[in-house]
């Protein structure tokens, strides 16, 4: 119930620092941004060099897929695993051990660069070892940020690193090909492994507070308690009625989000009727949008009633936008209209970090971020697949999936908005609500 989220006091940190830019969020926030930099460098190298070697685009289905698995099956038990053990350690060995898998992708591509078989082998090993590490990762990194930022600031945080991650899509997207047919597959994959290894070398000076649990002597203990704490995950997000609502919303809108990005290319082509340029920017403009909304959430965070009105209506926009789209078959009218989807998802993104962040306790923080992103992304795969069959089945109108997919998404949002323990989630405001129970 919300009720037990307001009893959390936000106080488990002893001290937070004053700054938004301290040292230990500094070097965090430039480890991420050189390894987000080297992550955009090894996914179209790996797009393009499959293209090249085998024009197979099922292979690179196959590939996306499986790589989205990891998250799906293994979120909770990385979020138990940011709570129970040291934040700082599974960062940089998270780095270390993405680095080290990319140098091994390097060596066999320059050691063996016609055994186009084994490359793709291991293109695949390396891609789920990424994917697996990053479900540690993830959770870690949330649940570590609302440590080391004052309180006030961190909607500004999380905009900074949302900001960070939409300009390395932005520069990735606009360099990734011409740094593809000058350098080759293999420096791109090996820039990404480099810029891995250069965050965790930059993470090991940051100081992470944390209140771990008492470790337990024997095997079996630890293994049990391990359990227990997954399962505590699961049911607090449970019975915090607000947090549930907001969790299934986001696996829901989720869901019909996949068909509109996984048919853009045959929506730009055979709709708009303009070349395959207008793909990039199309993302690159709803990249430019999410920045906006990151920054705008940044620069002036809503709190309270407004941040709760603020969100649903923006959760209603955006699907308004897919209607649009599908009604106006214009590139300029499609440009504006996903720069403005970008904007409308960027605020968003960030009032929601922030608000799992401050509303729920730091000891459970990770499983929640786990949790969250196992079942937001539990039905990505599944919408891959039924977005493709869907358009041959309707004989490839695309027009009428996305206005489909805005309308089902509007009702879902009005349903969800309709729920008051879902209002006043959004209406949180914890640093008011702490002094005022302080007094």
């Amino acid at each position: 119930m919300i009720t037990n989220v307001e009893a959390q006091p936000s106080a488990e940190i002893e001290k937070r620092p004053s700054r938004l830019f301290n040292k230990n969020f500094f070097l965090l926030w430039q480890g991420q941004t050189a390894s987000q930099l080297g992550n955009q460098a090894f996914s179209i190298a790996l797009a393009l060099w499959i293209k090249q070697a085998t024009g197979s685009a099922t292979l690179m289905g196959l590939i996306l897929m499986v790589s989205s698995l990891p998250a799906v099956l293994l979120g909770p038990i990385g979020g138990t695993f940011a709570d129970r053990f040291n934040r700082k350690r599974i960062i940089v060995i998270s780095d270390l051990i993405n680095g080290i898998a990319g140098l091994t992708l390097v060596g066999v591509m320059f050691m063996r660069p016609e055994a186009t078989n084994l490359i793709i082998v291991w293109l695949l090993v390396v891609s789920i070892v990424m994917a697996t590490v990053s479900t540690f990762f993830n959770p870690a990194i949330s649940a570590s940020i609302p440590d080391i930022v004052p309180e006030e600031k961190l909607s500004a945080a999380n905009g900074l690193g949302q900001f960070s991650y939409q300009v390395s899509i932005f520069i990735g997207q606009g360099l990734g090909g011409t740094l593809f047919r000058i350098l080759g597959a293999p420096f791109l994959f090996l820039i990404d492994s480099l810029s891995y290894l250069f965050s965790a070398f930059s993470e090991t000076f940051i100081t992470i507070p944390q209140k771990q649990p008492e470790k337990q002597k024997d095997w079996r203990d630890s293994l049990n308690q391990f359990k227990a704490d997954t399962l505590s995950g699961f049911r607090y997000v449970w019975q915090t009625h607000g947090l549930r609502d907001l969790v299934l919303v986001a696996a829901m809108l989720n869901f019909f989000l996949v068909p509109i990005l996984i048919l853009l290319p045959f929506y730009v082509e055979d709709f708009l009727l303009v070349t395959e340029d207008w793909y990039g920017f199309l993302l690159a403009a709803y990249g430019l949008g999410s920045i906006l909304g990151f920054l705008l959430a940044g620069m002036l965070p809503p709190s309270g009633i407004l941040r709760s009105r603020l969100m649903i209506l923006f959760l209603l926009l955006e699907p308004v936008g897919f209607i649009l789209m599908g009604i106006f078959l214009n590139p300029w009218a499609a440009l504006i209209l996903a720069t403005t989807g970008g904007l409308l998802s960027g605020f968003v993104m960030v009032n929601l970090t922030t608000l799992l962040q401050i509303t729920t306790p730091g000891e459970i923080r990770g499983r929640v971020f786990g949790l969250l992103a196992t079942i937001s992304g539990a039905l990505s795969p599944l919408a891959m697949g039924l977005s493709g069959v869907i358009a041959d089945l309707t004989g490839q109108n695309i027009p009428l999936i996305y206005i489909a997919c805005g309308v089902i998404s509007i009702v879902i949002v009005v349903v969800i908005s309709i729920r008051p323990a879902f209002r006043k989630f959004l209406a949180y405001e914890g640093v008011k609500q702490n002094d005022e129970s302080e007094k």
